[in-house]
């Protein structure tokens, strides 16, 4: 083989063949599948949540929220506005709730830690937590999710 030709199997899949473990791979969630997922378990406390759809989840709240402040701050006034994002965190509420319940259950915590922040310094805790990889097998809260 000439220095400028590649070689036809990847090296990094040479490489991860002998790593390669047991555990079936899950499908990364885009965007949209996770707030659909939210949605559709927006009062479920029960299972577990991935990353992807807890910071999805996260992200479409303040876009959401945004959007329409801003819309409605041009079609109504600001007086309109000041109301807006109050309004829709109420609406979210739940279904943020029960998609953070679940993201601490994926790092095999109850979801009683959500209280955290009420000290104070927890606000940081959690946060970490929240950053964190699932666990990889099942917990005790069941098996990973797709």
């Amino acid at each position: 083989m000439s220095p400028i030709e590649t070689p036809s199997a990847p090296v990094n899949r040479q490489a991860t063949a002998g790593r390669m473990s047991a555990m079936p791979a899950i499908p990364s969630m885009g965007f949209g599948g996770a707030v659909a997922a939210c949605f559709s378990k927006f009062v479920d406390f029960s299972g577990r949540a991935r990353r992807a759809e807890y910071w999805y989840w996260t992200l479409f709240v303040l876009l959401f929220t945004f959007s329409v402040t801003l819309a409605v701050t041009f079609l109504f006034g600001e007086l309109a506005a000041d109301r807006t994002p109050g309004i829709i965190y109420l609406v979210l509420l739940l279904p943020g709730f029960a998609v953070l319940v679940r993201r601490l259950h994926d790092t095999d915590r109850s979801g009683w830690w959500c209280l955290l922040p009420a000290t104070g310094i927890g606000a940081i805790v959690l946060l970490v937590w929240l950053c964190q990889e699932g666990t990889k097998a099942t917990n005790r809260f069941g098996p990973r999710t797709t």
